[in-house]
């Protein structure tokens, strides 16, 4: 009788601790942050704030355990060289669009509203260089496509230039 009311008492204790949310400023505190744009003839340029995931450990671990993002936030995923990327979904809890792109920082492939926790792979399909995350749907939203540029608006480069703005 006395275990069964102790056990009552700390579950009553537990459900009036305040929830801890799965954020990413909480889950995400000691990866760099960069502003990447993407540069499109179909669509217009869209701005995101970013997460870099650019050692092994940080890309192993990546946008797992999230819970949302907003529409303007993401994570990229930095390789050293470009190699053929295979990607899942482990712990991670939302739908996300990945953007693969190539060395140029030109977009190779896109795989829209990936099925959370899902530990299938996706593969970019040819030799890239870097992996655009962002909330599922954002590619379809802002029409993007294959061959759309990626800009690291934090580093000292000039955009690539396109043919017709």
């Amino acid at each position: 009788m006395r275990i069964k009311q102790s056990v009552l008492a700390l579950l009553a204790c537990l459900c009036t601790l305040p929830s801890v949310a799965a954020t990413p400023e909480r889950l995400l505190a000691g990866f760099q942050q960069t502003r990447v744009v993407i540069l499109s003839e179909t669509s217009p340029c869209v701005l995101f704030e970013t997460w870099v995931a650019a050692s092994p450990a940080e890309r192993s671990k990546g946008l797992m355990f999230i819970e949302s993002l907003d529409p303007h936030e993401g994570m990229v995923f930095i390789y050293q060289q470009s190699v053929e990327i295979a990607m899942w979904m482990r712990n991670t809890l939302i739908p996300l669009d990945m953007l693969f792109i190539r060395s140029d920082q030109t977009i190779a492939r896109i795989e829209a509203n990936t099925t959370p926790l899902s530990e299938a792979s996706i593969y970019s399909g040819e030799p890239v260089q870097i992996v655009l995350e962002v909330p599922g749907g954002t590619a379809a939203r802002w029409n993007f496509q294959e061959g759309a540029r990626l800009w690291f608006i934090d580093r000292q480069t000039e955009p690539p230039p396109l043919t017709s703005l």
